[in-house]
């Protein structure tokens, strides 16, 4: 399977559902890279399946903040990013990466399925979602911060890792996961005053933001759908194509 799509409708769902869905989580070895504030870390951790998880982050203000997370014994969190990652080669059953290998340097994507390949062992698998470049929330984040090249080159990075047969390709999904903003204070804090990229708005564009925002707004808030591409990749269990280690 080398047929790769950017984009294609799929269901209303929480990410959750996808990725318990597709991994072999028990007693898998893990390493996430970019896990931000560990949400989806803590979640796998605490479902007591895995063996551990090693959580990578680049952002250091993130990276201490993750470390006072408390009941967490079989998870690591280690400062550094996917392009060079401080672990053995063939170390770990699982890669994750949640919606962060465009936020990698272009110039280092490649670099970085490379690491994910040298990590995984023989048969090893990589979940890599991405955010779609579409949607009502989109065409809000990008007037301050539009990342439809990164986004792109994050794929086409993803696509050539197959094609060159770095990395097999399993499968692909696409689904929506909802968002939710009480208002535009909850918008700006988890949005725009993240501590991984700094966004300096213009009083003039700040108020742009707000002005869209608030046509979604409701009594009860704003909603959002993010349309999310997962690639499902495999490590070879060999160095070349055979019928027992290429799986369609």
């Amino acid at each position: 399977m080398n047929h790769m799509e950017l984009m294609r409708p799929g269901p209303v769902c929480e990410e959750r559902e996808i990725y318990e869905r597709l991994l072999p989580l028990e007693n898998a070895r893990i390493i996430e890279l970019g896990c931000g504030k560990a949400e989806k870390t803590q979640m796998i951790a605490k479902t007591g399946r895995v063996a551990h998880i090693v959580a990578l982050e680049v952002d250091e203000i993130q990276h201490y903040k993750n470390q006072l997370l408390e009941d967490l014994p079989n998870v690591r969190f280690e400062l550094g990013g996917a392009q060079a990652i401080p672990a053995p080669d063939g170390s770990f059953d699982i890669v994750l990466m949640f919606k962060s290998l465009h936020h990698v340097p272009m110039d280092q994507m490649e670099k970085a399925l490379s690491e994910i390949r040298r990590v995984l062992r023989p048969g090893g698998l990589a979940y890599i979602s991405e955010p779609v470049y579409a949607g009502a929330f989109n065409d809000i984040l990008r007037l301050f911060h539009d990342e439809g090249v990164v986004r792109e080159a994050a794929f086409n990075t993803v696509r050539h890792a197959v094609s060159s047969g770095m990395l097999d390709l399993v499968q692909q999904e696409f689904f929506s996961t909802p968002m939710h903003f009480d208002n535009f204070e909850h918008f700006e804090a988890d949005i725009i005053k993240v501590t991984h990229t700094r966004h300096d708005l213009s009083p003039e564009l700040l108020a742009e933001v707000r002005t869209r925002f608030a046509r979604h707004m409701t009594a009860n808030g704003a909603d959002f759908l993010m349309p999310i591409r997962v690639d499902l990749l495999r490590r070879r269990l060999c160095a070349s194509p055979c019928t027992d280690c290429v799986i369609a």
